[in-house]
């Protein structure tokens, strides 16, 4: 966003009268699956309505299909097929890129930070919608948050894949020969969705990477799922969890399951059976904690997330909305809350886009009402575990059906055409594994140390 549009939506200073001539002012905080969907439907309930004004605040200018973040980390996708721009997605929806600081729920405004200097803008709104996320929770193990790799962002699967391609080089090397084993242990950390795809995609990718390698065999590759449950996928359900566990185990996966992780250091990860596995890298999915800034804020919470009524509004504050993973949504027909999963987001995004333009519009807000269609995971190797409607699938038939739910569900043509060609090329030919990264950031400064050492090499 150019500075001319983003000195237009600051609010710095005394917040102006409001008037018939002022527009109303929609914000909304986050661009996972639950901001950005609001801000699609909000595009299509306000069409109309040109004293409306909608901004989208988001770290990022683009939309991250977390499902697909594992085929990244494998090899299976090119990163830019699971992005898509906000530009291009968004037509009447104002783009706001950067960190947001602080959210004054009393002034009704929200400080962000961007720009190189990292200046401050202050966003005032008439609504304000909540969809920040959660963040991921270390739980305190000493070391553990220094050394740990994710898998939440588009960087975190790009520095996995940098990370095992590294490995492999380094292990190959000659003079490497007493340190391939932790050079080729890598351990998952969290036996949920996240966790077991991520593991079944580097587990493969590391096994068909190898072959070109000449010092290095598959027996080198050892690959480690830590479960603190009796069994992986719990959310499937023990019969799916237990077929998984066979696949990968057959596949050569080491799964340590009711064992927790205590301690990584030197090297080694400790475990709270007594083990020690030496292991440099430690793939972190097994938790997550309330966002920072949720946690902040004088509003009623519940597990850390905030409490929404049933028509995801803040009870105690006018106007202020939330859901996804920073909220915590009844659900009248279970008694307790709606899980955190991305099919629940989309719907929550929705739902409180229609609830928004009916207060608006003055019509009838309307509670949120879902129920899990399904979960799916892909365990790797074309074989995959789902429960549909109630009804079971493994093997390839359940691989078969998550591909071809998420690629519907990708936004935008453009984006299904190009997972589709990767997916089908991927059939053909061995996975790419060269380690691209960015030697320099990309900043004024560094520009500038460039331009002097380009000038230097030509005189």
């Amino acid at each position: 966003m150019d500075q001319a549009e983003n000195h237009a939506l600051g609010c710095e200073g005394p917040e102006p009268e409001t008037g018939s001539n002022c527009a109303c002012r929609i914000l909304i905080l986050g661009g996972g699956f639950g901001g950005i969907y609001a801000a699609i439907e909000l595009e299509r309930a306000l069409r109309s309505r040109d004293d409306v004004n909608i901004t989208l605040v988001t770290r990022d200018n683009y939309f991250l299909f977390t499902p697909m973040l594992h085929e990244v980390a494998a090899s299976d996708l090119e990163m830019n097929a699971i992005i898509n721009p906000l530009r291009k997605l968004l037509r009447r929806v104002k783009t706001f890129t950067g960190n947001i600081e602080t959210i004054n729920l009393e002034r009704r405004c929200v400080a962000i930070s961007h720009g190189f200097d990292h200046h401050v803008h202050e966003l005032s709104y008439d609504h304000l919608i909540i969809a920040l996320g959660s963040s991921t929770n270390f739980f305190g193990l000493p070391g553990l948050q220094d050394v740990a790799l994710t898998i939440k962002t588009l960087d975190d699967a790009i520095q996995l894949r940098n990370r095992l391609i590294t490995h492999l080089e380094e292990a190959n090397s000659e003079c490497a020969v007493g340190e391939r084993q932790p050079l080729l242990t890598f351990v998952v950390v969290g036996a949920g969705f996240a966790g077991v795809e991520t593991l079944g995609g580097i587990h493969d990718f590391l096994r068909e990477a190898i072959r070109f390698y000449p010092n290095l065999t598959p027996e080198f590759v050892h690959t480690i799922l830590i479960s603190s449950d009796a069994f992986i996928l719990p959310e499937l359900g023990s019969k799916l969890g237990a077929y998984a566990q066979r696949k990968l185990a057959a596949r050569g996966v080491e799964i340590i399951t009711r064992t927790r992780v205590t301690a990584v250091r030197d090297g080694l990860v400790e475990l709270s059976d007594g083990r020690t596995i030496p292991a440099t890298t430690l793939i972190w999915a097994a938790g997550n904690a309330p966002n920072p800034l949720v946690a902040g804020l004088p509003v009623p919470k519940s597990g850390g997330r905030i409490l929404v009524n049933e028509c995801l509004e803040v009870d105690g504050f006018t106007d202020v909305w939330a859901l996804g993973d920073c909220a915590s949504i009844p659900d009248r027909k279970t008694g307790g809350f709606h899980p955190p999963t991305a099919q629940h987001a989309i719907r929550e995004g929705r739902c409180v886009a229609r609830n928004v333009a009916a207060d608006i519009l003055g019509g009838k807000k309307k509670p949120f009402r879902f129920s899990t269609l399904g979960r799916l995971a892909a365990i790797g190797r074309r074989s995959g575990v789902a429960n549909v409607f109630g009804v079971n699938f493994s093997g390839f038939l359940a691989w078969w059906l998550w591909r071809t739910i998420y690629l519907f569900k990708l936004p935008r043509l453009e984006k299904k055409v190009r997972v589709a060609l990767d997916w089908t090329l991927d059939l053909c030919f061995a996975k790419d594994f060269a380690c691209v990264i960015a030697r320099h950031p990309l900043s004024m400064t560094a520009s500038k140390g460039t331009d002097e050492r380009e000038a230097n090499r030509a005189a």
